[in-house]
């Protein structure tokens, strides 16, 4: 509506901004704010060069402050658009800062700071010149001396007496010092910069640090908070980052700003410990966040200096007249502390520390109590940790803890977090001192068993139980497992998932350690409850149900026989299910060999044998539709598990699947079992007795069953592996006199060179080697790709001599060659730290080359090269991405030259050769993403992905997925794109579907717009966003819509069940 006004609004406010009313400037300036929202980009200029030449002209400091301000205001509401004026602005507001004038610096500095936060980008070139003003400026305290510290006090009173009368006008006194303004607006532009500029770390350490930590003594309480805050703000951008993904860059530029900071504690604790005991309760908290932020960046950095740190926190906690915030607070730093910390180091505090924390624990403020509990449960790990031998004396300690623990165990009529940390601390407490107890340990038990009767408990309960049940002190639980073992039975049919595994942990512990204190009855009373929990619909529980049977079997055999046939029925349903594999799988094969071993009866290794393959022997045709493939591998592993635990019975079982293949009758399915049985033993058992494995294996390579030709691929490999003297020369001379069988027998070969330990390959390195660099030139892709995959786990063999040879490769003039090689060195990239590592990170450079190759097949393989790398082991690339980056950037581009028409029938057809390389670059952007983040331009990426979100189905689909990451990652920078980004999701999820459109052209549609609205939902919850016109206008067309308004509701739905953000794994 007011769209028109735009111009006449903007001549009216102007003016404003020079009226000698300050209030009515204040209230210009917000109008101002609200109108650059919704303005177009003309008027927008004409406000913007305005108040640049206003600045300039510079008429009365009263004014210029107001530009200032409204600048400011600006850029805080329109920051994106801000961006383009700050090389003009910048020199003006720096100019400005060294004007004597408090508050129009303070105005400076708030505008430095909006700019930080709201242009990036365009400040970046600027960054050192504002930090620079900042330092000087928030030293800036005119009217107060530092120095002399000790005689401040009575020095100042004399000093203010004698020089009130001599001040000059143009000095101010005391009560007209604003100056404080100028510090706190310099520390929170600092903070803006240390919070947005992760890759300066190491500068900031050199530089701001030793400042800040200086004005840590700032006389003005709210100055030192946000001093405070900057501080922790630095510490915040240098906590390591916690995961897998940068495990392998440890000893890297990671550690650089960590030792720095180790270098500067000394500094911080001189400059924070007396501080801890003044009056202000508002320095304290901001002491204690500092050091607590410390003491998780760099566990173990405070060890010298408990003794300094101490009495500041016995101070607070005694403290009477502390708020209660103030000791929660400082309960929260000490439970930090005591968990960051060896415990040696807090020995000698113990007597003056425990007092007070057990008088928290007495608090009638049930956060106190609840925080003090907390620190209690820590406190016992350290007076006697168990892991080590320890000389410290904890019998002293244990009455006081202990009753004053007890008291808030026994109390019912109380808050719920209490309830449950009285019950875990109590449980440390038992675990760790409950030799100690005595004549105290039933009647604590018994309230445990209480505890355990009551549904809001006993999943904290369970957990204290496990931890006193596997406490190495051998506690005497004997008087509460009569009653307890059944009443844990029964949580097994609960439907609270977490108290099922809790408890199957409880009961697996007191299963090991008290077996002689359990009657039959109470195991048989956990035995009925366990066929339900064996089930494919939840492996975890089976996995835990099953490793308790496990300890069963070892430790309780005589209970084995009441296993009822339901438990083992479950248990082959299981391995017979297609969702079977990793540690479930792992549980039942440890299992199968715990049952066999003990000989009970009906379980033997012939009846379990028959119970697991009855189903692939039952049925002689149908078999195969009957299983998955998955549960013949799992089949094969458990047959091998058993027979390893009677290797009597192996070599006959071994000559029975010989047979099995060898008649003619059998159906595929059983030589399939048979071959990957074959496989699973060979690789543990010697089978060179069975003389005609050889034969057997390569007459199967020419069955018609694709399933038997690749079982039998499998065993030859993994027969090999388990006896490389005999079979790997045998598979060699195969592969170079066989060619029709080449692709089966490179397939055995991959499976020897991957199950094989290093040492046992070397002597055949170079045989193998110069086999498979005959057939890296094959014109069959399925056969390079195995050929690569062989090259280059052999390369993890013997990296010094074999990788150097791959890059000799990469100068071949066959295409084909150049593609293998490439393939080949994903292969040898993987999460794990390998000794590779160091030569791969010398030479990917080379191989990241190939990114230019003519050939567009290698530049496909060597982006998946290139996102294996960013993927599993960032470090290797981290360090090239400014050479790496535009190459990449390059491939996501549409090739008209690559898209031909292709006729077919009546119709014509596009083809687009280039859509698999660009679909490879948009995998690599997105694994970027999520490892090297802190080394990409995020302009530039913004760039590429509103290129990807105009693509072709299969990248637009990918585009939205980064689109809805980049809105958690780096919203500030997706804010200032919103409106090229809005259009193309606005087109997608306003398209219609041809009326006479084939059915999977619908469902393409419908899951595209999914996708689509999916990215919109995740723009929408950018802080801010709303403030957007696009997006406003966007939102409410959405509402307007039914079916985008349905779509969009359903995808909150979907949102809201989900736990985290949707994240896509793409290896």
């Amino acid at each position: 509506m007011l769209y028109t006004f735009h111009s006449s609004i903007l001549n009216c406010l102007l003016p404003q901004l020079t009226s000698p009313r300050l209030a009515v400037r204040k209230r210009a300036i917000i109008a101002l704010g609200y109108l650059v929202l919704t303005c177009n980009g003309n008027i927008f200029s004409e406000l913007m060069e305005h108040l640049l030449a206003e600045l300039k002209r510079n008429e009365s400091t009263s004014t210029t402050r107001t530009y200032i301000q409204c600048i400011a205001g600006i850029s805080r509401q329109a920051g994106h658009r801000t961006g383009e004026y700050l090389e003009k602005i910048i020199p003006l507001v720096v100019r400005y800062c060294n004007v004597e004038d408090d508050e129009l610096r303070e105005y400076c500095f708030q505008a430095f700071e909006s700019f930080v936060r709201r242009c990036p980008k365009e400040i970046g070139p600027h960054i050192p010149s504002v930090m620079g003003l900042c330092l000087k400026y928030i030293t800036y305290d005119p009217n107060y001396n530092y120095d002399n510290e000790e005689e401040e006090e009575e020095m100042m009173e004399t000093e203010n007496g004698e020089d009130e009368e001599q001040e000059s006008d143009d000095e101010y006194s005391d009560d007209d010092d604003i100056s404080w303004k100028v510090r706190r607006s310099a520390a929170k532009c600092l903070e803006a910069i240390v919070g947005t500029r992760h890759d300066l770390l190491q500068d900031f350490y050199k530089t701001l640090s030793p400042i800040l930590i200086g004005r840590f003594k700032e006389r003005e309480e709210n100055v030192k908070a946000d001093i405070f805050c900057a501080y922790i703000s630095l510490l915040k951008q240098t906590q390591p980052i916690q995961s897998w993904l940068h495990a392998s860059d440890a000893g890297g530029k990671e550690e650089i700003p960590l030792t720095m900071l180790q270098n500067q504690v000394p500094n911080i604790i001189k400059a924070l410990h007396k501080q801890l005991k003044e009056k202000s309760i508002k320095s304290r908290q901001g002491c204690f966040s500092l050091l607590t932020e410390l003491a998780n960046v760099l566990p173990g950095c405070l060890a010298d200096h408990i003794s300094a740190l101490m009495p500041g926190i016995i101070f607070s906690l005694a403290d009477k007249s502390s708020s209660s915030n103030m000791r929660i607070d400082t309960l929260s730093f000490l439970h930090v502390l005591l968990c960051n910390h060896q415990p040696e180091v807090f020995h000698p505090h113990i007597k003056a520390l425990l007092p007070p924390v057990v008088t928290c624990i007495g608090d009638p403020f049930y956060k106190i109590t609840s925080e003090a509990l907390l620190v209690t449960q820590q406190l016992v790990k350290v007076i006697r940790p168990l892991d080590k031998s320890c000389a410290f004396d904890a019998k002293p300690y244990v009455k006081d803890l202990f009753s004053g623990t007890l008291k808030r165990l026994k109390a019912a009529d109380i808050d719920q977090e209490v309830k449950e940390r009285a019950i875990s601390c109590m449980g440390q407490i038992v675990c760790n001192l409950g030799d100690h107890l005595s004549g105290d340990l039933p009647p604590t038990l018994k309230i445990f068993l209480e505890r355990l009767k009551n549904e809001i408990t006993r999943l904290t309960t369970v957990k204290a139980l496990t931890l006193i049940a596997s406490s190495p002190l051998k506690i005497d639980l004997r008087p509460i497992l009569g009653e307890g073992f059944p009443i844990l039975a029964s949580f097994l049919r609960k439907n609270q998932r977490a108290l099922k595994l809790s408890t199957l942990t409880a009961l697996d512990i007191l299963m090991k350690n008290y077996s002689d204190s359990l009657k039959p009855a109470m195991v048989e009373s956990v035995l009925t409850e366990l066929p339900a929990l064996i089930s494919e619909n939840d492996l975890h529980v089976s996995q835990v149900a099953i490793v308790f049977l496990t300890t069963l079997a070892k430790v309780y055999p005589s209970a084995l026989s009441k296993i009822s046939g339901s438990v083992l029925s479950e248990l082959f349903q299981l391995v017979h299910s297609p969702l079977l594999q990793g540690g479930a799988l792992n549980a039942i094969i440890d299992f199968f060999q715990a049952l066999v071993i003990t000989k009970t009866a009906n379980m033997g290794y012939a009846e379990l044998m028959k119970q697991l393959t009855s189903p692939i022997y039952a049925s002689p045709g149908g078999a195969s539709v009957t299983l998955h493939k998955q549960a013949y591998y799992s089949v094969a592993k458990c047959v091998a598990a058993l027979s390893s635990a009677c290797p009597k019975e192996a070599t006959r079982v071994a000559s029975q699947f010989i047979q099995d293949v060898k008649n003619p009758k059998s159906s595929a399915a059983v030589k399939m079992l048979a071959f990957l049985s074959l496989a699973e033993m060979g690789r543990t058992m010697n089978l060179s007795a069975q003389k005609e494995l050889k034969t057997v294996i390569l007459e199967a390579f020419a069955s018609p069953s694709e399933e038997v030709k690749s079982a039998a691929s499998y065993a030859l490999g993994n027969i090999s592996a388990g006896n490389l003297k005999e079979y790997l020369p045998f598979m060699l001379k195969e592969i170079g006199s066989q060619p029709k069988r080449q692709y089966l027998l490179l397939h055995s070969l991959k499976e020897v060179i991957s199950c094989s330990p290093a040492d046992g390959l070397k002597p055949y390195v170079e045989d193998i080697w110069a086999l498979l660099f005959n057939h890296c030139e094959c014109t069959e892709e399925g056969t390079r790709n195995v050929v690569a995959e062989c090259l280059g786990k052999l390369a993890l063999v013997n990296p010094s001599q074999l990788l150097p040879r791959l890059k000799k490769q990469l100068s071949s003039g066959s295409p084909h060659a150049r593609s293998t090689v490439v393939t080949a060195i994903k292969f040898t990239i993987s999460d794990q730290p390998q000794p590779i590592d160091l030569l791969l990170k010398g030479c990917i450079g080379d191989f990241l080359k190939t990114l230019q190759d003519p050939d567009l097949n290698v530049r496909r393989v060597a982006l998946a090269m290139f996102n294996s790398a960013a993927h599993n082991k960032p470090s290797l690339i981290r360090d090239m991405l400014n050479t790496v980056l535009p190459h990449l950037y390059n491939e996501t581009k549409i090739r008209r030259e690559l898209i031909r028409e292709v006729e077919m029938g009546p119709f014509k057809h596009t083809v687009d050769d280039g859509l698999d390389v660009r679909k490879a670059a948009f995998e690599c952007m997105y694994s970027l993403l999520e490892s090297c983040l802190d080394r990409l331009d995020i302009y530039e990426y913004l760039n590429h992905v509103e290129d990807g979100l105009k693509d072709h189905y299969d990248i637009r689909m990918l585009t939205f997925i980064m689109l809805a990451r980049l809105s958690t990652l780096c919203p500030n920078a997706v804010l200032q794109r919103l409106e090229r980004l809005i259009e193309p999701l606005r087109a997608t999820c306003s398209t219609k579907v041809k009326a006479g459109s084939v059915k999977q052209e619908f469902e393409k549609q419908d899951e595209l717009k999914r996708s689509a609205m999916r990215a919109v939902a995740a723009l929408l919850t950018i802080p801010e966003v709303e403030k957007s016109p696009v997006m406003a206008e966007f939102s409410s067309q959405i509402r307007a819509n039914p079916e985008m308004a349905s779509l969009y509701e359903s995808i909150q739905k979907d949102s809201a069940s989900l736990p985290t953000t949707e994240s896509m794994d793409m290896n």
